[in-house]
């Protein structure tokens, strides 16, 4: 039994991991609106697009979570000459990867349209080229392979069946990994396993390894006697198997890891969303192999962190401070769970959305906490369902307020500001305004004091060009933080 507190300082290791991953790159479009009516052209649903999302999909998500677990990640992959292969491109650099993506002409960049009416998904379109590459496009992803390996200490493929690891170029890549001694993890696509022949871990989910051998899996001794024909047929270092509810079963290749066989039960979590899930399940493992660990730990780990996936939305990633937290869960207070990232606070809102509740915003400096403050919190969230709390950093508050503020830190201010039962998430921001978390998190609802008038809150135009609202919350009259700490400053020592 592998205890959840001895998971704690790998996170912190993560950081250390340096991974590449080649593979198929989509580009993930999610349209969200509302469904009031049945179309007059055909008997369909019309589906009122109230906002939309965009994000890396495919490999391009477990390249997501490499970067968002704190691992270096590097990324080989190719894209179409046209607009989404640009904004895969931009995306690609956003997250710090410095290669860029390697053009064909000839191929039409991968894309998934989702719309989604409420929390239920009524369409999925899609556009691609699964077409095996040119000679010349295999040349040069063979090199980019090689030459981005060099600094790695383990390579993912992850195989979507796009055509990137098509015909021979995924042995190609194992056979030149093998040869640097680098840990080699493939989440594979269809039924010929052999194509990953030498891998050190390949990562089927039940299904796919049902296919690949023809065997049943539905107990642990069909998963196992079927991850084990794997290894033997394919001289595989180890398969592990994701077995939804069930959650995970590693099967090592004799004489190796222990040889032990390892069920891991599902991480107890409600259930909104898989996309996605085996993209994270693969990221944390090469994550944790890339940083020396055992492969029983990577899997613990990685099982965490699909538990935690699944309670987002869309195709999502799990941040460091996700496992933390989870790790720590019994001693994590429930204030302290509610001061995020921006990042963490855009899946947190995309989860709340899709149970149904309308987001609102606020933001402020919060120095020294007075009921005007708290009757202001309280009016903004009877105005929404959830309620994010935008919080000046220490720097941007010294720069509007002056020298000698602010008089508590952002950690003080923060946590103050989540023990209340009014607020839902707090997000500090180092920017004078909330423009940027106001452009990112789009609320619904943005609320500000009644001494500021509507055309001078700062993002009410787009929170209105959008169709959201703004309110002006009624202040409570003689409390100042200002005010306050000049009264202070003048009573005798």
């Amino acid at each position: 039994m592998i205890e959840r507190a001895n998971l704690v300082p790998m996170v912190g290791s993560l950081k250390k991991a340096r991974v590449l991953c080649v593979g198929d790159v989509m580009l993930d479009h999610f349209l969200y609106g509302t469904v009031d009516r049945i179309s007059p052209e055909a008997p369909i649903p019309v589906l009122n697009v109230v906002r939309q999302d965009t994000m890396l999909g495919g490999a391009g998500n477990v390249v997501r979570n490499l970067v968002t677990l704190g691992a270096q990640a590097r990324f080989v992959t190719i894209i179409g000459k046209d607009g989404d292969g640009k904004d895969i491109a931009r995306q690609i650099k956003g997250h710090g990867i410095k290669e860029t993506p390697i053009i064909d002409d000839g191929r039409r960049t991968s894309t998934k349209t989702r719309y989604i009416a409420g929390v239920q998904q009524v369409l999925r379109a899609d556009r691609e080229t699964a077409l095996p590459l040119s000679a010349k496009t295999e040349a040069k992803l063979i090199q980019g392979a090689k030459t981005g390996m060099r600094t790695c200490h383990a390579v993912v493929l992850s195989d979507y069946g796009k055509g990137v690891l098509s015909g021979g170029i995924a042995a190609k890549i194992i056979k030149i990994a093998r040869n640097a001694k680098k840990a080699i993890i493939v989440d594979p696509k269809g039924t010929d396993f052999g194509r990953y022949r030498g891998a050190d871990l390949i990562t089927p989910n039940q299904g796919e390894l049902a296919a690949a051998t023809g065997l049943k899996t539905e107990t642990d001794a069909e998963v196992i006697k079927a991850a084990r024909r794997l290894i033997k047929d394919h001289r595989f270092g180890a398969v592990l198997v994701t077995r939804s509810a069930k959650g995970m079963t590693i099967v090592p290749a004799p004489g190796k890891d222990g040889g032990g066989v390892i069920h891991l039960a599902a991480e107890t979590q409600e259930v909104f969303d898989v996309s996605g899930a085996g993209d994270t399940v693969t990221a944390t493992i090469a994550a944790a192999l890339g940083a020396g660990a055992d492969l029983s730990d990577a899997a613990a780990l990685a099982n965490v962190a699909a538990g935690i996936v699944v309670g987002k939305v869309g195709t999502a990633a799990v941040f460091n401070a996700d496992l933390v937290a989870a790790l720590h869960h019994q001693d994590l207070s429930s204030a302290e769970a509610k001061v995020l990232s921006q990042d963490q606070a855009k899946d947190m809102i995309s989860l709340w959305r899709h149970q149904g509740h309308k987001i609102g915003f606020t933001n402020g400096c919060f120095d020294l906490l007075h009921p005007g403050h708290v009757s202001l919190l309280k009016q903004s969230r009877k105005a929404c369902g959830r309620l994010v709390v935008g919080l000046n950093s220490d720097a941007s508050v010294t720069k509007i307020k002056g020298a000698g503020r602010p008089v508590q830190s952002e950690a003080a201010r923060a946590a103050v500001l989540a023990s209340l039962e009014s607020v839902d998430a707090v997000v500090i921001f180092v920017e004078k305004t909330p423009l940027q978390l106001i452009k990112t998190f789009k609320p619904d609802v943005l609320v500000k004091g009644a001494d500021y008038n509507i055309d001078t809150v700062v993002g009410a135009d787009v929170v209105k060009k959008y169709g959201g609202r703004v309110k002006l919350a009624k202040l409570e009259p003689g409390h100042s933080t200002s005010a306050t700490i000049a009264r202070m400053a003048k009573k005798p020592g």
